[in-house]
This record gives structure tokens, sequence and C-alpha cells, in this order.
């Protein structure tokens, strides 16, 4: 049944817990290497998703969904939380957050990108304009606005951040066409994953987690980034009458994640993050705009 103010307020509370990760993840890092971050926050996730499914009654689509696809299932898993959150957690160790948090939003440009070859899209005008503007921001920001000079304060940093869309775009990509429940989905992914982020906390990092502060951390990024976040946007698209309006509360997130960042960690917020976010939030707006009778997918 459908209820826009019950989506408004599922759509709000995903984007509230987004608007908290960039802070988590930052304050975490502190305590944990990426992979013990991960870790932590899989295991976590992994525990709230498996009682969802149990209070849904649905444990037993795990097995059917794997029996029935299991390359398909360990690729996404190897994808969406392994590699994808390694790589993020490297650019995050790296970066400010607001640099990492900011190029990373450049995702659904990529994945515009690769929707051609992969999905058989077409780009419209309006796409390239917002590539063009996307990227442009992402420079702004990734050169604290000295864009002649390409100076990267951090250059592997940088290319860990855009990484990680080409490897979230990859995801959702991979994710167009399953008619599977998304819930199942996820759930099976993460349970697929847990060994290879286990195998890889024991050949890049170690198991000596004792900093109560890094497990406060990682369990929080593990049950709202990676949980709560997830399964109430779902129930928001569920809800929504105009799924439109539920989209664009999206773009309040990385707005207030700044000023947490600010407020929290302490981050000065450098002007050419506020130019460069402006210009890519820009850009997917312009993605999401109707032309005649055409309309953003």
């Amino acid at each position: 049944m459908k209820n826009q103010k019950k989506a408004y307020l599922f759509g709000l509370g995903a984007v509230a817990c987004w608007s908290t990760v960039a802070t988590a993840f930052k304050l975490s890092l502190g305590y944990f290497s990426p992979a013990q971050l991960l870790l932590v926050a899989t295991f976590s996730s992994l525990l709230l998703l498996l009682g969802i499914l149990a209070w849904q009654g649905k444990l037993t689509y795990l097995a059917r969904y794997f029996c029935a696809r299991p390359g398909y299932y360990l690729l996404l898993g190897l994808i969406n939380p392994a590699l994808y959150y390694l790589v993020l957690f490297q650019a995050y160790d790296r970066l400010p957050a607001q640099q990492a948090q900011t190029l990373n939003y450049t995702w659904a440009i990529t994945l515009t990108l690769l929707a051609v070859p992969f999905l058989g899209q077409k780009i419209r005008q309006q796409d390239w304009i917002a590539i063009v503007l996307g990227y442009l921001g992402a420079m702004v920001i990734a050169t604290r606005g000295n864009l002649l000079s390409l100076d990267f304060e951090d250059p592997l940093g940088v290319a860990l951040a855009l990484f990680s869309t080409l490897l979230w775009a990859g995801y959702w990509i991979l994710n167009a066409r399953n008619q599977d429940d998304p819930l199942v989905a996820l759930t099976l992914s993460f349970l697929l994953a847990l060994p290879l982020v286990a195998l890889a906390t024991a050949l890049w990092s170690d198991f000596n987690l004792t900093a109560w502060q890094g497990w406060v951390g990682a369990i929080y990024v593990g049950l709202f980034e990676m949980g709560f976040a997830f399964v109430m946007w779902l129930l928001a698209m569920r809800y929504a009458e105009n799924t439109a309006r539920i989209s664009n509360l999206i773009f309040i997130s990385p707005f207030a994640s700044l000023l947490l960042l600010r407020f929290l960690v302490g981050e000065e917020i450098y002007p050419a993050t506020l130019i460069g976010l402006s210009m890519i939030v820009a850009a997917l707006f312009i993605q999401q705009l109707k032309i005649g009778a055409k309309k953003l997918r």
C-alpha cells in the first residue's frame, strides 16, 4: 500500500544514517585498520540482516538463491562488501573525510557511463552535461581548487576514492536485472563475503581488536551504513507514491555530513570542497530532470 508520508519518514531515516557514516568511518579508522573495520562492520551487519530475514521467515531463501546461482552471488559478495569497502576505507584512511566522501558521490555518474556497454542504455545530452560537471567538481575537490596545476595532495587516495565509485556502480549494474528479493540477496552477499574479509584481515592487518572505540564505530557502521539505511531505503521506495521526490532527499546527505565532520571530527571544510560538492550535486540533479517525455532511470 502506497503511503507518501511513511515514504518520507523512511527516506529521511536512511539519509540521516548516510549523513553520519563519513564521520563514523574517519573516527573508527583512528583505532582500527580498514580491514579490521570492515571485518567487524560486515559481521555486525550480517547479524542484523539475518535477524530481519528470520523475522520475515525468509532464511531458507539464502540456500535457494545460492544453489541457483553460486557464482553470481560469490561475485556480488566479492564486490560488496569486500572490495568496495576495503577500497573506500583505504581512501578515507589517506584523505580528509570530506574529500573521500564527496569523490565517492560521483558513483552515479560512473553508473551512467557503465550502463552504456553493459545495459545497452543511451547517454542523453543532459547526461553528458552532468558527466562533465560532476567530474569537474571531483577535480576541484581533489586538487583543492588548483585545477590548472593538477596538484593532488594524495594521488593514491584520490584514485582509491574514484575506484570505489567504479566498484559500487559495477555492483548495481550486476543487480540491475536481478529479480531476487533484494534483502535476501544483500544478506547472501554479506554471508559469502565474511570469509573473504577475514582472509584480507589476516593478510593485510591482524586480529588485535582491543580498542573499544573501534568496536563502537565499526558496529555503528555495520548497523547503520550497511544495514538499517538499506532497509529503510527499500521501505521508502516501496511506500513512495512519487519515487523522484524520495530520491531527491539524498541531496541532503553530503551537506549534513560536512557539518558533522566539521563539529565531530574537527575537519576544516575547504572552500574547494563546497564548490566541488555543489557541482556534483548539481550534476546529479541534472541527471534526474525530465526533458519532454523522457524520464531518468
